[in-house]
């Protein structure tokens, strides 16, 4: 079975048209066309029902798919495995973040990655945990690093993600200076002010209301004032007094240094949550990405 027969069907497969996987690989239609005709002809069947400007996968697609992911990767790994040999370790990383790994971790990590590796190119796709997560599930991403562990309620298959702990990370309440005058409150009272929150998808909302959640504050009892859907968003809403906000002191740290914005210390609780590194548990990491792992692992704290 011909290898890139199979990378054109799954580009097809991912996008559902022809014409949008045309682009992504600068093929024409007809040879996009082509290429599934003599893959159909191969298995004896048919592989996308054409509705319109759309494809549908048929069921023999279906299975082809996790199959056809898993033999390109397999290709993939044996030009990496026999890049090890070679003076200067080559590929492509591509990882998925979540907003506080991905805007305010991952840059500093990288530029020492690639000064030890200078020839692996990166990409870093930065969306909410829940997304992140579902793209591995889905097999557009191989690696992902998320702010909290999502439960097969929030996220289909999710048993199927193996979660690394990677670093820790403290949950602080900022306000605007003008609007909470006390450096020091217990929980009880905090509730009592408007609160901003990231949407529901976002590892910082999950890991707040858990840490609430196990003192007995419930989301729905909270005075909500505002959902964004960006850690930017939040900051200049609290900046504007719109309300206090739980954020990662990683992402205020500027705000604070300048007093644009001001630290809530809480009396009687203690905001903690890791990052994680997320892989799906039945594919194969190449080389870059097991580079990039023993890269990161000194960083790693050690077990709590």
């Amino acid at each position: 079975m011909d290898i890139h027969h199979l990378k054109i069907f799954v580009s097809v497969f991912k996008n559902r048209s022809f014409s949008k996987a045309s682009g992504k690989l600068y093929l024409t239609q007809p040879t996009i066309s082509g290429h599934i005709k003599s893959l159909e002809e191969e298995l004896n069947c048919k592989l996308f029902d054409r509705m319109g400007r759309t494809v549908i996968p048929t069921k023999e697609a279906e299975v082809l798919y996790s199959y056809a992911i898993e033999i390109i990767e397999k290709a993939d790994n044996i030009k990496n495995v026999i890049g090890q040999f070679k003076k200067e370790p080559t590929g492509e990383l591509i990882i998925g973040a979540s907003t506080i790994p991905g805007t305010y971790l991952l840059p500093s990590i990288m530029i020492g990655f690639l000064k030890k590796y200078p020839a692996i190119s990166f990409q870093i796709i930065i969306s909410d945990s829940r997304d992140i997560i579902e793209r591995l599930l889905k097999h557009e991403l191989l690696m992902g690093i998320v702010g909290a562990k999502l439960i097969n309620a929030q996220v289909r298959n999710e048993s199927l993600i193996n979660y690394i702990p990677f670093m820790e990370d403290e949950l602080i309440v900022v306000s605007s200076p003008s609007l909470i005058t006390k450096n020091k409150v217990r929980l009880q009272e905090l509730i009592k002010y408007p609160v901003v929150l990231r949407e529901e998808g976002s590892g910082t909302r999950k890991e707040t209301e858990r840490i609430l959640g196990g003192r007995g504050v419930k989301i729905e009892n909270i005075k909500i004032s505002g959902i964004f859907g960006s850690t930017d968003a939040i900051k200049q809403a609290v900046k504007e007094g719109l309300g206090v906000s739980i954020l990662s002191k990683l992402s205020v740290k500027d705000e604070l240094k300048y007093s644009v914005l001001k630290e809530i210390k809480l009396t009687d609780i203690e905001m903690k949550r890791k990052f994680y590194i997320a892989t799906h548990k039945k594919r194969t990491l190449p080389l870059a990405y097991n580079l990039f792992l023993e890269h990161i692992n000194p960083i790693k704290p050690s077990p709590a």
